[in-house]
């Protein structure tokens, strides 16, 4: 909103410092030193307020050091990093733009299945919350959104670099991603189908929305794991998140984009500020999340996240990066998937279920062999450090 204000005075007066908003590096400092003054101030407000209606978290006996400690620390607290984020984003970002219209949507659209979950698990006195069926048609039913748009909305194009010149050609609908740590790194969801001939694609939305319902389903449901102990979610989500951000303002910046020959993605720069904002949300946030927590993000923090994390990948075509860049997500989804289905394999053999961790996800493992969350939670933040060290450098490794 005042993006806009900030344009018409300076159109209509030239008034001193207006033209100050036109400059995306300006926005993005303003908007992410905003979502750390808000997330802070208000945050001990919403901590408190979650305390009154007794929106304190219920904590199953799982025999953890300090586990009986949380028992009652208020939950719910991804409204801090929600309103942290929006706020910012309403006020700063070019609210026309469609990769912001998509991100904001997706806040709302998550963070409110999350919301239900952990209502239903506090006052309703439901320990599962919101049915694994009803949280997944959530999940599938905003992949479908963000993959139809992403398709077919005129507004999302990229400009291909001509081979043998140093200029971009015209901007074209296309379904091309990135394949990291390849020569010819660009993969087109279009040659799935090659038996459709010549019409391939026109018919490329048959691989491209049920793949952009696969990540967006898969990320949300990794950072909602991860969200498992004292600034774990919190942490290593910043890093990913402010990841994606560089990739955005280089495929953004048709400079950049030369320099480092990566597909020109117009308008894509404006998720920097969305970015921004969001990441002041999560840091704000990690000063009541950080151990010993005052607040647990919930549900509603950890499906927005995860749901935030995957539709910027989609947007900046990286989505084939997120298995290193999310590699904590990763890890923490197949620690949990492999120690289910290796009990149900040896019970269903030998009549007895075995485990291959003392306890998933992979953060509770370490917690049984005795290490203590916060050194946990340091090292988990340096891996994902590692990795999204890893995934920058795929832009010159190829």
């Amino acid at each position: 909103m005042l993006y806009y204000l900030f344009e018409y005075l300076e159109r209509a007066y030239q008034l001193p410092g207006a033209s100050l908003f036109g400059y995306l590096s300006f926005r993005s400092a303003i908007a992410i030193l905003s979502s750390l003054l808000i997330t802070a101030f208000f945050g001990k407000r919403i901590i408190q307020l979650l305390q009154q209606k007794q929106m304190g978290e219920t904590i199953r006996d799982l025999g953890l050091e300090g586990q009986k400690e949380k028992a009652g620390t208020p939950t719910m607290g991804g409204l801090m990093i929600i309103l942290g984020t929006l706020i910012p984003v309403f006020l700063f970002t070019k609210l026309n733009n469609i990769y912001i219209i998509l991100l904001v949507v997706t806040t709302l659209w998550m963070g409110f299945i999350g919301f239900v979950d952990d209502y239903l698990k506090i006052k309703k006195k439901d320990k599962d919350g919101l049915k694994g069926k009803f949280k997944l048609i959530g999940q599938i039913s905003l992949g479908l959104i963000v993959g139809s748009v992403l398709y077919f909305h005129p507004e999302v194009t990229m400009r291909n670099q001509i081979e043998g010149a140093t200029v971009f050609g015209l901007e074209e609908k296309s379904t091309k991603t990135t394949i990291p740590l390849l020569k010819n790194n660009e993969l087109e969801y279009s040659d799935f189908i090659f038996w459709a001939g010549d019409s391939a694609a026109d018919y490329a939305w048959l691989i491209f929305i049920p793949a952009v319902i696969f990540i967006v389903t898969a990320v949300s449901n990794g950072a909602n794991l991860t969200d498992g102990i004292d600034g774990l979610a919190a942490g290593t989500a910043s890093i990913s998140v402010l990841t994606l951000g560089l990739f955005a303002w280089v495929s953004g910046n048709i400079i950049f984009a030369d320099y480092l020959n990566v597909m020109y993605i117009p308008e894509v720069s404006e998720v920097v500020v969305f970015v921004a904002a969001f990441v002041g949300a999560l840091v704000g946030f990690l000063w009541y999340n950080a151990y010993p927590a005052q607040v647990f993000m919930g549900d509603t923090g950890s499906l927005t996240i995860g749901g935030i994390i995957a539709v910027l990948a989609l947007a900046v075509r990286k989505e084939l990066l997120i298995p290193i860049l999310c590699g904590v997500f990763l890890i923490e989804n197949l620690s949990v998937i492999l120690q289910v289905g290796y009990f149900k394999y040896t019970k269903k053999k030998w009549g007895i279920g075995k485990r291959i961790f003392k306890m998933a996800p992979l953060h509770h493992h370490y917690q049984k062999l005795g290490y203590h969350e916060s050194k946990i939670v340091s090292r988990f933040w340096i891996i994902a450090i590692m990795l999204a060290i890893v995934s920058l450098v795929t832009l010159k490794i190829r």
